[in-house]
């Protein structure tokens, strides 16, 4: 197991964030947020005042952004053209149009390599909506965390607010429902869960209990080369 991949897919607000970067902590891999790097296309683009929503125009802007990478506090960070997004990538603005620049092709070809290329870093807990689909179908650590609509709703307006961004949780939850049809109907890499994944509702859920069952099943597949040693 010295180049494992652990897939966590899942919707938005689903607990994919904070599982996967805590079971990269204990297991001993470099947490990656595919999830970011298409806000952070989405960002780039709405920065230059361009129509997300038209695919060729993303797919040219797309073709001009340099995109550089590097290895943080046990994370992979990235800048575009030499900026580095922060938390803009959050808004509900990007929120609100990176479904449509994740389902232009030419941008969903370029971040998977983008993804693909990260093994370099080391053993990886990537966490996005078709890592166990597309981009490493072939790890055999898949996992797919959903959670209610209500629920769901309930913690992306926690967020928003965190950032200073107030919503009520009606307007929130029309947001959610919107991006999931989205991302569910798209024909490139739609979300999904592979078929060979552990399934978790994480609604009645602790972070901690989520987190345990992640990190758990991973050690149980191979006991004698346990990655990052015992649980902390």
């Amino acid at each position: 197991m010295s180049n494992w991949i652990v897939a966590i897919d899942g919707p938005s607000a689903s607990g994919k964030s904070t599982v996967a970067r805590e079971a990269a902590k204990r297991l001993g891999g470099v947490y990656v947020d595919s999830g970011a790097l298409y806000r952070g296309v989405t960002w780039k683009v709405l920065q230059q005042g361009l129509a997300a929503d038209d695919s060729d125009v993303v797919a040219r802007a797309l073709g001009a952004m340099r995109v550089t990478f590097r290895l943080e506090d046990g994370a992979v960070r990235f800048c575009i053209d030499g900026d580095d997004p922060g938390a803009a990538i959050r808004s509900e603005e990007v929120a609100g149009s990176v479904s449509h620049v994740a389902a232009v092709p030419e941008v969903r070809q370029a971040v998977t390599g983008w993804l693909r290329e990260m093994t370099r870093f080391g053993p990886l807990v990537m966490e996005g909506r078709d890592i166990g689909t597309v981009v490493f179908p072939e790890t055999p650590f898949k996992f797919f965390l959903t959670a209610r609509a209500d629920v769901r709703a309930r913690r992306r307006r926690q967020d928003l607010a965190r950032q200073q961004e107030e919503l009520d949780e009606g307007q929130v939850l029309c947001s959610l429902c919107r991006r999931d049809e989205m991302d569910s109907a798209r024909p490139a890499a739609p979300l999904r869960a592979a078929p060979d994944a552990i399934m978790l509702d994480t609604s009645d859920m602790t972070i901690e209990s989520v987190v345990r069952h992640v990190v758990e099943a991973v050690r149980r597949h191979d006991r004698g080369a346990e990655p990052g040693g015992a649980d902390r």
